[in-house]
């Protein structure tokens, strides 16, 4: 097995400590996959730390921005896909599924598509597959430096979770169905608001 290794600067995760999977120096965060781990949790929340600024032009609408902090307060799935990828190809339904089942409680989705050069392509592929979530056109990846600089390009599809303050709560590198992800948009969509609900 491949051991995928993604490192987050400082000024994009800071203070996140997972035990043996993760090492903080001088306050940079470097996450590691040891023995080629594909699903990782952050717990508990006040130890998660942010990436930094996502965002791009609209896929559909490449005059329009689109980003992570247009969705204030609410948990937001990342999925990076690409219309070439066997397995993203496979996924994006079932993405559909979580966010249709789970937007009502204040979930967003936001696609980064990366690596495809002809957007009319990716935009073919996400009408064809009624995908009503927006993503970002990306080609060359320049949103990964959010996540250090140092994404490993062979690493998609990838989906992040990001808590309702934007933190880095899960990560799954490799092609998700509903049933892996749906339980923990929902379990975050509800510790955000029973914190919300628990103060004064």
């Amino acid at each position: 097995m491949r051991a995928v290794l993604i490192v987050l600067a400082a000024a994009l995760i800071g203070g996140c400590s997972v035990g043996d999977d993760a090492v903080t120096q001088g306050g940079t965060f470097e996450f590691v996959s040891p023995g080629g781990k594909t699903d990782i949790t952050y717990d508990p929340p006040a130890e998660r730390g942010r990436p930094g600024p996502i965002s791009g032009p609209d896929l559909m609408d490449p005059s329009r921005t689109i980003g992570v902090d247009d969705f204030a307060g609410k948990v937001v799935v990342l999925n990076v896909w690409g219309q070439w990828c066997g397995p993203c190809r496979s996924e994006i339904t079932e993405l559909q599924k979580v966010y249709d089942a789970t937007k009502a409680d204040g979930v967003a989705f936001l696609g980064i598509d990366v690596r495809d050069p002809e957007p009319q392509a990716s935009r073919d592929f996400v009408k064809d597959r009624r995908i009503s979530y927006p993503s970002i056109y990306d080609p060359a990846m320049r949103t990964m430096i959010a996540f250090g600089g140092r994404y490993p390009s062979s690493v998609i599809p990838a989906t992040m979770v990001l808590d309702r303050q934007h933190r880095v709560a899960a990560v799954f590198l490799r092609e998700v169905i509903a049933q892996d992800l749906q339980p923990v948009v929902q379990r975050l969509a509800r510790e955000g608001t029973e914190s919300a609900e628990g103060q004064p």
